[in-house]
């Protein structure tokens, strides 16, 4: 079975621009109950299906298939509760673990969260300077509830 494990941080600086290449990704989410969640992601010139399953702490069930860009596309324009999720994806590795900084544009403008997958719940990280607030436990910057309730929706 595939798992993820992952913490989500707020990012506060620049420090980390320049150190990586960004790719635009476009996401979107068919709806289901529970903490369920299928996700459809056009990345660059490749796409997938993602099922994931209820956390138990940091850890949940996480399945991805890649599929035919067409399909993605006809599944994003057809299936998926608007909005979708749009972001640049940088990739950073840093030590023992790669960060994935996410900078979200269109109805997610102005936030960017970086997220580090590990191997174990308790497996150290060592915080860069750009890493601010911690929200692995705030489920409103999961990207599904991205896709839900944007965060130019929230009161700042």
């Amino acid at each position: 079975m595939g798992v993820e494990i992952e913490r989500k941080f707020l990012v506060v600086g620049d420090g980390w621009r320049g150190l990586a290449q960004g790719e635009v990704m476009r996401q979107g989410y068919i709806p289901t109950q529970d903490a369920r969640t299928v996700r459809v992601r056009r990345a660059g010139d490749r796409a997938y299906l993602t099922l994931k399953g209820p956390a138990v702490g940091l850890v949940r069930p996480e399945f991805e298939y890649p599929i035919p860009v067409e399909d993605a596309e006809s599944i994003l324009a057809t299936l998926c509760t608007p909005p979708l999720v749009e972001k640049t994806r940088y990739r950073l590795p840093l030590g023992a673990v790669v960060w994935e900084i996410d900078e979200f544009w269109g109805d997610n403008q102005g936030l960017i969260v970086a997220e580090v997958e590990l191997n174990s719940p308790d497996q150290p990280v060592d915080l860069p300077e750009w890493i601010g607030a911690e929200v692995t436990a705030d489920p409103r910057y999961q990207n599904s509830n991205l896709a839900r309730r944007p965060f130019l929706t929230w009161a700042h």
